[in-house]
């Protein structure tokens, strides 16, 4: 059975179409919840196709949101999980939705589910498995042997690529979050802190990553907006920073624009000989249309870290 892919795999960056849609979200509140916003590329419905996938948290709601959008991306597919949590039952379930005319599933169990850091998208213990064509397509959470036997369905012939991840963190001083950027997988803990008041001293910022230090930026009234290629397990992270409504937003940060944050794999010398060389997205010229973008996945994806500062 071939496979065919709908659209050109985009290169994630500053400049991509997918980062400027998900960065114009609109601006939480201090009331509005936390998200966490994840895009992948799977195969469902014999097409390759963006899946987002939102995690929403407040004081009184909790939700999984499923988009899955059309070849050309005109429609967009909707599932949505309510998960209340003082429902116990609510946290294991199974929706069905239609897309381009066939089934797809979604499976949950977080009855166990971990979280860290306040985030709404669960840590560990648990899974969310979207099925299609008897085929767990995307697969979310540690609980893997018990998804596929809730489903009985199969592993895809191609996995689920991850391409961008947004996540809206609300603090005072210090944002955390977490993120892979390289092959083994291994996860690394990224920290923004500021101090962007107080008498007789200029405003400052610190980037770390694994509790080490990578950017420490001084005179942020004047450095608000800037870029700067670290190492991360020996691997280039560009990280791009834009934290003007920290320091000149009239109606507080928090129901301002907040601070931007995004980190890329790669150095901004690699991304230049990419777009040189026509890596930017490979496409085959076989004539089955088959693609695959494991290979390049890496470079692909993006972290972008909403910083919403609390008075």
């Amino acid at each position: 059975m071939a496979f065919y892919r709908s659209f050109r795999a985009p290169s994630v960056s500053s400049r991509s179409p997918i980062v400027e849609r998900i960065t114009e979200e609109p601006i939480p509140t201090k009331v509005a919840q936390s998200t966490v916003t994840s895009i992948y590329q799977a195969i469902i419905v014999g097409y390759w196709r963006n899946v987002s996938i939102l995690w929403c948290k407040n004081y009184m709601n909790y939700s999984l949101h499923i988009t899955i959008d059309s070849l050309g991306g005109e429609i967009h597919y909707n599932c949505r999980v309510d998960i209340k949590p003082w429902h116990f039952w609510s946290k294991k379930g199974y929706k069905s939705f239609v897309v381009d005319g066939q089934h797809v599933e979604v499976y949950w169990d977080l009855r166990s589910a971990k979280f860290s850091g306040g985030s709404p998208e669960p840590s560990s213990d648990y899974y969310v498995a979207l099925v299609s064509d008897e085929e767990v397509v995307l697969l979310l959470g540690d609980y893997k042997k018990k998804a596929y036997k809730r489903t009985k369905a199969k592993p895809p012939l191609g996995e689920a690529i991850l391409l961008m991840k947004k996540e809206n963190v609300f603090a005072k001083k210090s944002f955390s979050t977490k993120a892979s950027f390289d092959e083994r997988g291994k996860e690394s803990d990224i920290v923004v802190e500021s101090s962007t008041c107080g008498q007789n001293k200029d405003p400052e910022m610190w980037v770390s990553v694994d509790g080490i230090v990578l950017i420490h930026v001084r005179n942020l009234q004047w450095k608000f907006r800037g870029n700067q290629t670290v190492m991360v397990n020996k691997q280039p992270v560009q990280v791009l920073w834009d934290v003007h409504d920290w320091l000149f937003s009239e109606n507080g940060s928090s129901s301002g624009g907040g601070g931007v944050f995004i980190f890329k794999p790669g150095s901004i010398e690699q991304e230049s000989e990419r777009e040189g060389s026509g890596l930017d997205g490979c496409e085959s010229d076989d004539s089955s249309g088959y693609y695959s973008t494991r290979s390049n996945a890496n470079f692909d994806f993006c972290l972008v870290l909403c910083a919403y500062k609390l008075e």
